[in-house]
């Protein structure tokens, strides 16, 4: 059986990915990858094929330039009729997430295709649900005066056809498909897949969307530290770890965060990132890291510092190390909510600290009740969401279910 796994996301939205294809490869399937070449070495690694759709991530988010968010998504899915709809030729199944313009062109290419697809989230805020307002999209804000959940779902249909409907629908018009009137739906279909840990980011009932909860999609990773890691770990008190990841980082993140962890009395462990976090003296209380087995140093620091990434926070839950998640956007405010509901760490209040502001937030994660609060709700999380996915995938698509606009069935 042959799978085909799309996305045009950040690292942290592509290796999710790379969990499901292993576990796929382990049941027999051929699969491929495609998404952006920024992931192309993480992909070699497993041994997976990528076929590289759109232009790198980190030049759009780090660039110099402003990027055009209207001409990203009319580019994204003209590469998804394209690049995708030619590396999906005669597969199984197909696999959809990722920015919206992407997953909307890929379930469109999985129906003229006629392979089972399914559309997958990282975070239940990203899913139709009277529990959470819809998130705004480019040029179509979600006004705070609406509240009640049937006129956000109505406002939130609207703004994803205002946003995506036009040029989706020339795409699917000469492909030779009908238009469709609900582009939020279309991408969504009637029962996506939610790959979160049901502890850390459960689906609330009650809710009219079918969705199935997999659990979060990582693998194990077995790289030793490096041996200057090692030696930094190895010669005093367990630090404090400080990243970002591949988003824009707070101004000044690096001296804030350095400030405020050393007024805890506690070392520094800067992941540099996409933002080139980097000491601001040459104090030997502090070390910088690049990429780094995450799995294996969250068992050996005192507490992480981070943005709120769904990755980032389902990795520091299950290496039950206290968190502070300093979210910007999207669903990181979302998972500093949980982490600070969870009592595992705190959320810092808006997303650009000071110095006193993430010492404070600091002194509540390092607290004995924290660790040990952190230690107990690790021992909880789901290790086997991958693995679930991969099995209920190769199920569905040996029927062949085709997705039909007409009737949003998957």
């Amino acid at each position: 059986m042959r799978v085909v796994l799309s996305t045009y996301d950040s690292r942290g939205g592509v290796e999710p990915l790379v969990a499901l294809a292993v576990r796929l490869g382990e049941l027999g399937a051929e699969v491929q990858v495609c998404a952006p070449p920024d992931c192309a070495d993480r992909l070699a690694e497993v041994g997976v094929p990528l076929v590289p759709i759109g232009p790198p991530v980190r030049e759009l988010v780090h660039g110099s330039a402003k990027p055009d968010v209207h001409q990203i998504a009319a580019d994204l899915i003209a590469t998804q009729f394209d690049q995708l709809a030619a590396a999906a030729e005669g597969a199984d199944a197909l696999v959809a997430t990722g920015l919206r313009p992407a997953a909307a062109a890929a379930r469109s290419v999985a129906e003229k295709l006629g392979i089972h697809s399914v559309y997958v989230s990282y975070c239940p805020i990203f899913l139709p649900s009277p529990h959470y307002r819809p998130q705004p999209l480019p040029g179509q804000p979600v006004p705070p005066e609406v509240t009640d959940p049937e006129g956000l779902n109505e406002l939130d249909i609207r703004n994803n056809n205002a946003y995506l409907g036009e040029m989706l629908n020339a795409h699917r018009a000469a492909a030779g498909l009908p238009p469709v009137d609900n582009v939020r739906d279309h991408t969504i279909g009637n029962q996506p897949w939610l790959a979160a840990d049901p502890i850390l980011a459960p689906w609330l009932q009650p809710a009219d969307l079918d969705v199935v909860q997999t659990g979060a999609w990582f693998l194990p990773d077995e790289r030793p530290l490096p041996a200057d890691l090692e030696a930094f770990l190895a010669a005093g008190e367990p630090p404090v770890y400080v990243s970002f990841g591949s988003m824009f980082a707070p101004k000044d993140i690096a001296r804030v965060a350095i400030e405020a962890i050393r007024a805890q009395d506690r070392r520094v462990l800067l992941g540099a990132g996409w933002a080139g976090l980097a000491p601001i003296d040459d104090r030997d209380d502090c070390f910088v890291v690049g990429e780094v087995n995450q799995q294996e140093l969250f068992t050996r620091v005192a507490a992480v510092v981070h943005h709120g990434g769904a990755g980032t926070t389902n990795t520091a839950t299950r290496a039950g190390v206290p968190q502070v998640v300093v979210g910007q956007i999207g669903d990181q405010p979302y998972f500093a909510g949980r982490v600070a509901a969870l009592g595992i760490g705190a959320a810092h209040d808006g997303p650009t600290p000071t110095a006193e502001s993430l010492s404070a937030a600091l002194a509540v994660a390092l607290t004995p009740e924290t660790r040990v609060r952190a230690n107990a709700v690790a021992g909880t999380i789901r290790t086997d969401g991958a693995m679930v996915a991969a099995k209920l995938l190769l199920e569905a698509a040996q029927t062949r279910p085709v997705y039909n606009a007409a009737n949003l069935q998957d």
